[in-house]
């Protein structure tokens, strides 16, 4: 069975040992992913929609890396530091990214780390054909 993780380079990632992704067969999952820049600046503060559409690129990377699609995702959860403020954003932000393919999704209220930083997302997809045929890889 395949086993592959993918790293984003965060700094956690490499204090705590975990991956940005991790695949075991078909499955997938991605961790939170936040709006970080590659130069440790916070993209976009305050703007739930722009970090959202940012943080789903990185994440469409995350599964390339691993053998996946933005197809393939199966599960969104989102935590949002103003559910009320931001939410909508978010909502549009997804809908956009998965018009067609309509994952399940989850949004949480909670305090997030970085001011400015409105929202976190993970993912978890699990790879499979046109049909819906999952591949044991």
């Amino acid at each position: 069975m395949v086993r592959a993780t993918a790293a984003g380079g965060g700094r956690f990632e490499q204090i705590g040992s975990y991956s940005r992704a991790l695949r075991v067969g078909p499955f997938v999952y991605v961790a939170g992913t936040t709006a970080i820049e590659p130069s440790g600046k916070l993209h976009a503060p305050g703007d739930t929609y722009a970090q959202a559409m940012f943080i789903f690129k990185r994440i469409e990377a995350a599964l390339q890396d691993v053998g996946a699609e933005m197809r393939h995702v199966v599960r969104t959860r989102a935590f949002l530091t103003d559910m009320a403020a931001g939410g909508g954003d978010f909502v549009r932000a997804h809908g956009e990214t998965f018009a067609g393919i309509a994952p399940v999704t989850s949004g949480v209220e909670a305090g997030l780390t970085t001011p400015g930083m409105m929202i976190e997302i993970e993912v978890d997809a699990v790879i499979h054909d046109p049909d819906g045929r999952i591949e044991l890889g």
